[in-house]
């Protein structure tokens, strides 16, 4: 069975986040962004649609969230793909089968219910799984 659908958002960790939108603005001409805070993971977000995809841009808030160590560890750059899927749950259980573990769900930007898979050593990347309720979220956009 097929689970992974699309690819549903490509992150970005950036240390500037306003400096950054304006580069992926004037640079690629990406954009309107939208920006969104989570504290509880420590980071601002922009985000803004190509096609299907979203681009997310993510800076750290605070020096003990993981954006901050992975920053400081890696540089700017890209940090994580997000296939969509249909039913969180189900894609787990077809991936866990497949021998992909998942780590803990959780709610994401816009309300994205997410989960990480531990794919870094094996595969290279960082990859998660997103299952979306609110496409386009609540967050304003900058111009």
């Amino acid at each position: 069975m097929k689970v992974l659908k699309h690819i549903h958002h490509l992150n970005f960790v950036v240390a500037d986040l306003d400096a950054a939108v304006t580069a992926y603005q004037g640079r690629l001409g990406v954009g309107p962004f939208q920006r969104d805070d989570l504290p509880d993971r420590g980071v601002s977000t922009a985000r803004a649609k190509i096609g299907d995809t979203w681009i997310v841009l993510v800076s750290p808030q605070r020096d003990d969230c993981e954006i901050a160590r992975y920053l400081e560890t890696h540089g700017e750059g890209f940090f994580l793909m997000s296939f969509g899927v249909d039913d969180l749950d189900q894609a787990i259980g077809e991936l866990e089968k497949r021998g992909t573990v998942a780590g803990d769900k959780r709610m994401g930007l816009c309300d994205w219910q997410v989960v990480d898979l531990k794919t870094e050593a094996e595969l290279g990347v960082r990859f998660h799984l997103t299952q979306t309720d609110v496409e386009d979220g609540k967050a304003g956009i900058i111009r």
